[in-house]
């Protein structure tokens, strides 16, 4: 499957700052610009960072950024499922999962998540995809947003929504594991009803659930 990339780039200057969201880098560029401490949520920045580049080298690898200047002050990943998870064992080409979304404190509540999904997404480059992802409420920064456990999973769907995912059922035992948890999908107007089927039986291992 030929992974079609097209790069994107829009300059914001909210509270006289001037910031570049862009995307998806190649390896190369994402080597040359520093991380942001901030940005720890998953692992640390060093490695975080190392973690990117590695992901934007992938055929159906993107990472999405905000930077200031040279620095990387937030992303988005989008890859392949972990050949660990259950999303992988249908060996789909065409699911993609939005696997991680990060911005660092001083430059949250600025709506860069919502721009760097929408810079994804620009003319059509997600059609032939589903694309999905997990929320998971261990992973949500709770203490750092102020939010209680409900109004951050509303507030992740509403992220989501700018790009019209939506909430899908599963079995998943993860998922279903705290009522907070969710799976959030896009099905792209060019993704075949096979795929689609395909993608059904992975949500449901539970026949009698299907």
């Amino acid at each position: 499957m030929e992974h079609c990339k097209l790069y994107k780039s829009h300059l914001l200057f909210p509270e006289d700052r001037r910031l570049i969201i862009e995307g998806p880098v190649p390896p190369q560029r994402l080597s040359e610009l520093s991380m942001h401490p901030d940005l720890n949520a998953f692992r640390r920045p060093a490695e975080q960072h190392d973690a990117l580049v590695e992901i934007a080298g992938l055929p159906e690898g993107r990472i999405i950024i905000t930077r200031d200047e040279e620095m990387i002050v937030g992303y988005v990943t989008f890859h392949y499922p972990d050949e660990q998870e259950r999303w992988s064992q249908g060996e789909m080409e065409d699911l993609i999962e939005l696997g991680a979304i990060e911005v660092a404190n001083d430059y949250r509540s600025l709506g860069l998540g919502q721009k760097m999904i929408q810079t994804a997404f620009e003319d059509g480059q997600m059609e032939q995809y589903i694309v999905f992802t997990t929320e998971y409420y261990w992973h949500w920064d709770l203490k750092g947003s102020g939010l209680n456990v409900w109004e951050y999973r509303k507030m992740m769907e509403r992220l989501m929504k700018v790009v019209d995912m939506e909430w899908y059922a599963t079995d998943d035992p993860e998922i279903c594991s705290h009522p907070a948890n969710c799976l959030m999908v896009k099905i792209g107007k060019q993704v075949p009803l096979s795929s689609q089927e395909q993608f059904d039986r992975i949500r449901f291992r539970q026949r009698f659930m299907y």
